[in-house]
């Protein structure tokens, strides 16, 4: 059975939580649009899996944990799962480029393809899309505005200014 759980965090805002019985299946900025459609199942903030994940993304943000363990399942083509393992490979407080990331992904041609499934991520924070960057360090896009993606950044730089 999917259930879902809305995490209220202070450096962030909401996020939504998706998850089967066994494993999480979304993190999502509950105030983008397309979080809405991904409220599926039940809204139950105890089920396990829900409420592991919660604890993971608190101590993130508050510098605690670096790397996350709670099991994920992520639906997508081949593609898109392989940029998704590609950004969970991402060291902690690093960031690379979307060219880095396609060329990883097994098509150094296929940038654009690699920041669309960037942008497709259904589990944010916890496989770091934030992570990837354009050219030269610029931001580039983030689904949750590119404030977020610069404290989820600034988290990973200097914790303690976060």
């Amino acid at each position: 059975m999917k259930s879902y759980m809305t995490l209220k965090t202070a450096l962030l805002g909401d996020l939504l939580l998706t998850a089967s019985e066994t494993e999480l299946t979304g993190v999502f900025f509950a105030d983008c649009e397309h979080a809405a459609r991904r409220r599926e199942g039940e809204h139950n903030p105890k089920q396990p899996v829900l409420r592991r994940a919660a604890v993971e993304i608190l101590e993130y943000l508050k510098g605690a944990r670096t790397n996350f363990s709670v099991p994920l399942r992520c639906e997508g083509t081949d593609f898109q799962r392989e940029v998704w393992r590609q950004i969970a490979l991402i060291p902690f407080g690093e960031t690379i480029t979307y060219g880095t990331l396609a060329e990883r992904a097994g098509n150094s041609r296929a940038v654009r393809a690699a920041g669309t499934a960037t942008g497709r991520n259904p589990i944010g924070i916890i496989i770091p899309c934030h992570r990837v960057v354009g050219k030269h360090g610029a931001l580039g896009g983030y689904a949750g505005g590119l404030a977020r993606k610069r404290r989820l950044l600034k988290i990973e730089l200097n914790p303690m200014a976060a």
